[in-house]
């Protein structure tokens, strides 16, 4: 619905975010490689993973100590690699 295409897009309006959303739609990602991709500092990235946690976009998975990112919403992906393609590289 137009609801949520409208929800994805105000994700998307933080860089942050959007950023995140882009490395993570290329594969699951643990928070160090995330953190030294995008160049995120610790409290801001936690922060924005959790907003992403929140409106389900990203899933969790342990191992250990560390926690991976991985995409949850296929079409929110979808998008994601299309802007990954045009805008993220």
């Amino acid at each position: 619905s137009a609801d949520k295409a409208v929800d994805l897009m105000k994700v998307l309006g933080n860089r942050d975010r959007m950023m995140l959303l882009c490395e993570i739609s290329q594969g699951e990602k643990c928070v160090g490689e995330l953190e030294d991709s995008l160049d995120i500092h610790q409290p801001t990235l936690s922060q924005q993973l959790t907003v992403l946690r929140k409106k389900k976009l990203v899933k969790t998975r342990r191992e250990g100590k560390q926690i991976y990112y991985s995409g949850a919403n296929p079409v929110a992906m979808s998008v994601m690699n299309l802007l990954y393609q045009n805008y993220c590289k």
